[in-house]
């Protein structure tokens, strides 16, 4: 208050005009209340009109809407007392502001039907008398009838407002086509709503809150149309636009049905949680109204989901759970729509709110790419876990029988049939089958054979603790009179063994059974199948210490020193390469048999490994591509997937792009609904990876999209999620889509760890931040991240990318209004460039700074010191590279190609030297003029290639001496241009020639006078 004491009319008008700038809320508006104190001190009646116009617009545009009807009171009463007293500008407001009365009284049920109906009539008047068209008024018309019920009124003063004529009272296009729109999407016809919106949606018209309005309100929309990749596309960006303002509440709601209803409750409660306000606010009743009816669509969902319990965000005061909060919202919302009601007649507005509120989602599952803290606390059918489904398969064919098993030997043996049939089929549904045949079994005698096979399959799934079950399995064979099955499962034993630490230990047993299993299948006393199993484990074992080796080597960690070490690797990588080509010599030529064509299939895949040990990459893509091939045509697709997945990042090495997305697509769709989360997540941003690298930025994007969602799924979004949305907003923002890169981006940057992700990954999201928020207009913000990826990147061996972030922050800084900070900013860019040898980018920080200073205490001869500066770099530059030193110096180009940029900067930089001048001393050319006829001079050196920046210069030579009454030399300019572009097409040319025509008639003109 203190600031605003003894302001004139002037202060208290810039006041107002910063106030106007403050986010909307309780703050902005108190601060209306104190400058309307001063305005009455002033004792000028304008000063009175313009605040409390002022006043009334931003209690409009806030929570406090209800209190915008005394300030217009006051104001028409004025107009109503002394009209002289308003000007031109105060007169239209008063006028405009009409409208938000007639909005602002239905939001307030307290305010009559017919005290609305009557004041339709006052506007109608007023507005007649003014001289304006109806349209507003049928538009407001439109509004009262369309919110009470009355659908034939409405329809007649729908149409009534779009015949009227526009004016200067009709709203802004934008605004109007909102509503028309919305019209048509409460008539179920929502092609006809998003082909109204459109021009909004694409940006030909905007206001302050378009197109905010219209982002929110198309959700719905699309997701009834099936278009679901635009729904997702404008819930990122319309709440971007959304979250600060405080008056968009009604819009806010939308947004968070939008996620109710698109199988994102987690996001959803994220929201609510952004905005306790909202449940409170009462300045606006209809958007309250709107808010809580949404709040408790949205926790019935999450009630239904089995989390009735779970606490959730909520009005102040007391702690929420899901179901309490259901009840409690339901309330609220059907009791201010009771309220409407009674002071409409109708029971529309209840039945809306009921209909609101028990709507059904519209898609099960939408993934928005962006993370959810509390995602995936919220279990749904079909999609919160792939092995779920896998499970639910798995159990399809047993479960019937097992239901009914009770003491029926036949039912046992039926599940035991199916168990055998998925064994041998090499079904991964067959270990959820062996456990279902575990459980009927308890309490029950069953044969030793039977015994043997449920024990073995039982270890299979307990991993570590498995060892000593595969054991007794062994023994209950070797009961069984199956010494090969004995040996297999002992082999089974060995290789978990390897995996828990134990490799030497197990290659020396599984050796043993490796010579047992021969002899054994040499006399007849086993098959094919048993002894392929302990090949197979062998194999594998050896594969395991190649790994080690291969983990020790790249470590430096070795026991024996270096020689020893390599010596000992070659000697396993040998064993390893003969023991599988032994598996595949064992198992070809029995390929009709599916377990046998897997084990062929796994061995040519473990040649590839061994060759891409080797550094083979040709022989390891092609042995890999093989072996999924095979897997593929044995019916095991499933197996194929790792395979396909290693060939993708051994194609993408060797420059196969074509390939890499080949077998990354058939990884992903051989991976089918058995695989887990995390499995998804990893096939499909490994697919991203691989198309985004050829520049397909869309597709890589859906996969992006659906490599976070399943990370989130998989619990895993703090890692692999955030690289996720790390690379999904990078292929955002490559196809343009700023808002929705930066939403994805912001979400990712939280997650994003130096331990984890590197220190790379985060100063890049900062620098696509930067990007995207320029784009955006945030230039403060885009400052904020590209100074904070600068801080990062000052401790790396190469400074070139603190370079860049130094002097995008400078530019950010500068749109920003912030000149003192930009000049730091570029000050550091200019040091780091010259530090780096890089004269361009010196170059273009001073002539930056020297823009800059002309806004900071520097002042003009401040800018001027560093345009001569930059001038001197240029100089120097060229200098340096006329040299043969200098010449073999200049990094990725010739002596000659070097020069040609140091000419063109210094023509560049006497031409904004000239601007420069001659923007800040306008009465004064001639030092203008001298700095355009040098960098005349110096494009003209370098030719057709400089034409455009040659002509550009000569042409504001031109008018610089038409100022200074110089109509000959003006005219001999503007010929000389005519000249250069002689026979020239092109949009530059045209536009050249006209000013250089026009320049020669105001020549002409001047001589005569």
């Amino acid at each position: 208050m203190s600031q605003a004491m003894g302001m004139d009319f002037d202060t208290l008008r810039q006041a107002m005009a910063d106030n106007q700038e403050q986010p909307e809320g309780p703050a902005r508006n108190a601060r209306s209340e104190q400058l309307l104190v001063e305005a009455e001190k002033l004792n000028i009646p304008l000063a009175v009109i313009e605040a409390l116009g002022h006043q009334l617009k931003v209690y409009n545009y806030s929570s406090e809407k209800d209190k915008m009807f005394v300030p217009f009171a006051r104001l028409l009463r004025m107009w109503d007392e002394r009209p002289e007293d308003f000007d031109e500008y105060e007169t239209h407001s008063l006028h405009w502001v009409f409208k938000w009365m007639s909005a602002g009284m239905l939001d307030q049920p307290h305010i009559p039907l017919a005290s609305i109906e009557k004041w339709l009539g006052e506007m109608e008047h007023r507005y007649r008398l003014a001289g304006h068209s109806e349209r507003a008024v049928r538009g407001a018309e439109f509004s009262v009838a369309a919110h009470v019920g009355d659908l034939a009124r409405a329809e007649r003063a729908y149409t009534a407002w779009l015949a009227a004529d526009r004016d200067t009272m009709a709203d802004c296009h934008a605004c109007e086509l909102h509503s028309q729109g919305w019209w048509q999407a409460e008539r179920d016809a929502d092609e006809e709503a998003l082909e109204l919106w459109r021009p909004v949606l694409e940006g030909e018209y905007t206001c302050a809150h378009e197109p905010h309005t219209v982002l929110a309100s198309s959700l719905l929309p699309l997701l009834r149309l099936g278009r679901p990749d635009e729904a997702r596309a404008h819930h990122l960006r319309g709440f971007r636009l959304v979250r600060p303002m405080e008056s968009m509440r009604g819009a806010y709601a939308d947004h968070v049905e939008f996620c109710a209803l698109s199988g994102n409750e987690a996001r959803a409660l994220e929201l609510l949680a952004e905005r306790p306000a909202y449940f409170t606010d009462s300045g606006d009743p209809r958007s309250k109204l709107d808010f809580m009816a949404v709040t408790a669509l949205l926790m019935d969902r999450v009630t239904e989901l089995g989390l009735g319990d779970q606490p959730v965000p909520g009005p102040a005061g007391r702690t929420w759970t899901a179901s309490g909060l259901a009840v409690h919202a339901r309330g609220e919302a059907l009791s201010l729509a009771a309220l409407f009601d009674a002071r409409n007649g109708t029971s529309y507005v209840s039945e809306r709110a009921r209909g609101r509120i028990d709507q059904r989602p519209l898609v099960e599952r939408l993934p928005l790419g962006v993370r959810s803290r509390s995602a995936r606390q919220v279990p749904r059918s079909g999609s919160a876990s792939a092995s779920a489904s896998a499970s639910a398969s798995a159990q399809s064919s047993a479960a019937v029988v097992e239901s009914g098993v009770g003491s029926d030997p036949s039912s046992l043996s039926a599940l035991l049939a199916e168990a055998r049939r998925l064994s041998a089929t090499r079904s991964p549904d067959a270990v959820e089958a062996w456990a279902t045949v575990a459980r009927a079994a308890e309490g029950r005698e069953l044969d030793v054979r039977d015994r043997a096979e449920i024990a073995d399959h039982a270890a299979m799934e307990r991993g570590p603790e498995g060892i000593e079950l595969f054991h007794e399995a062994a023994e209950l064979y070797a009961e069984a009179g199956d010494p090969g099955e004995a040996l297999a499962a002992r082999a089974r034993a060995a290789y978990v063994l390897a995996l828990t630490g134990g490799p030497e230990e197990a290659l020396a047993t599984v050796s043993e059974l490796h010579e047992g299993v021969l002899a054994l299948l040499a006399d007849g006393g086993t098959g094919v199948s048993q002894a392929a199993s302990v090949l197979v484990g062998r194999a594998r074992i050896l594969m395991r210490l190649v790994q080690e080796d291969a983990s020790e080597d790249e470590s430096g960690a070795t026991a024996s020193g270096a020689a020893d070490s390599g010596a000992a690797g070659d000697e396993v990588v040998r064993a390893a390469e003969a023991a599988v080509r032994e598996l595949l010599t064992l198992a070809e030529p029995h390929v009709s048999d599916v377990r046998m064509a897997s084990r062929a299939a796994e061995a040519r895949a473990m040649l590839g490994e061994l060759a891409a040990h080797a550094g083979d990459a040709e022989a390891a893509a092609e042995l890999l591509g093989q072996a999924a091939e095979a897997f593929v045509a044995a019916g095991l697709p499933w197996f194929a997937v790792e395979y396909e997945s290693r060939l993708a990042g051994i194609a993408g090495h060797l420059g196969d792009a074509e390939g890499a997305e080949r077998a990354a697509r058939a990884a992903l769709e051989h991976a089918g609904p058995r695989l887990e989360p995390m499995g998804h997540a990893q096939l499909h941003l490994q697919l991203a990876e691989v198309l985004g690298s050829t520049g397909q930025s869309g597709p890589a994007a859906e996969h992006a999209l659906e490599a976070a969602h399943w990370a989130d799924e998989a619990g895993e979004g703090p890692t692999l999620g955030a690289w996720a949305r790390h690379q999904l907003g990078g292929f955002l923002l490559r196809q343009g889509r700023w808002a929705e890169a930066a939403e994805i981006l912001e979400s990712a940057l939280p997650d994003l760890t130096a331990d984890m992700h590197g220190d790379g990954a985060i100063v890049q999201t900062r620098w696509w931040l930067g990007d995207c928020l320029t784009e955006l207009g945030e230039h403060r913000a885009a400052a904020e991240h590209w100074l904070r990826a600068a801080d990062i990147a000052e401790h790396w061996p190469e400074q070139r990318d603190h370079a860049m972030l130094a002097h995008l922050a400078a530019e950010a800084l500068g749109h920003a209004e912030l000149p003192a900070q930009a000049e730091q900013a570029y000050a550091r860019a200019g040091d780091l460039w010259r530090s780096l040898g890089n004269v361009h980018g010196l170059i273009r920080s001073l002539r930056a700074r020297a823009w800059v200073a002309l806004r900071t205490d520097s002042g003009l001869d401040g800018a001027r010191e560093l345009m001569s500066a930059a001038v001197r770099e240029c100089e120097e530059g060229l200098r340096t590279v006329s040299s043969s030193v200098g010449a073999e110096a200049v990094e990725g180009s010739d002596a000659a190609e070097a020069r040609h940029r140091l000419v063109a900067e210094l023509g560049h930089t006497h031409r904004q030297f000239g601007d420069l001048v001659a923007r800040s001393v306008p009465d004064d050319a001639e030092e203008a003029l001298a700095h355009f006829t040098q960098a005349v001079s110096v494009f003209a050196s370098l030719g057709d290639d400089a034409l455009d920046a040659r002509t550009g210069a000569e042409l504001a030579a031109g008018w610089l001496e038409a100022d200074l009454l110089r109509p000959s030399a003006a005219a001999a300019r503007a010929r000389a241009v005519l000249s250069a572009y002689a026979g020239v097409d092109g949009e530059t040319a045209e536009a050249r020639r006209a000013e250089a025509e026009n320049m020669l008639g105001v020549m002409e003109k001047q001589r005569d006078e």
